[in-house]
């Protein structure tokens, strides 16, 4: 039997990726959109690989003002702004594609 923890939402956790040479401000924009639509932050992990800005996180998106396509929208914006490449996925959609 598999337990899931019902204070992490399964259904409604998105992975969150950025990827773009490293400069001050990107991990400020990209949580300052989801603290503003609520989406809560349960794992993120960031590195800088040479010059490049590698960071992965996991968001519930329980309480969200916005969908997943308006965060994807806003993503995608404050990356063009920053120089970044911002994207974002439902949890089930990230599975499926890499199942084995």
């Amino acid at each position: 039997m598999k337990y899931i923890d019902n204070n992490q939402s399964p259904g409604k956790r998105v992975l969150v990726t950025v990827i773009g040479p490293d400069r001050v401000g990107i991990i400020a924009g990209v949580t300052g959109i989801l603290a503003e639509n609520r989406i809560n932050i349960l794992d993120i992990s960031q590195t800088i690989m040479q010059e490049f800005l590698v960071m992965v996180l996991i968001a519930d998106m329980e309480k969200s003002k916005i969908d997943l396509l308006a965060l994807k929208d806003a993503l995608n914006d404050k990356g063009a702004e920053l120089g970044i490449r911002i994207d974002a996925q439902h949890e089930d959609a990230f599975k499926f594609m890499h199942r084995l």
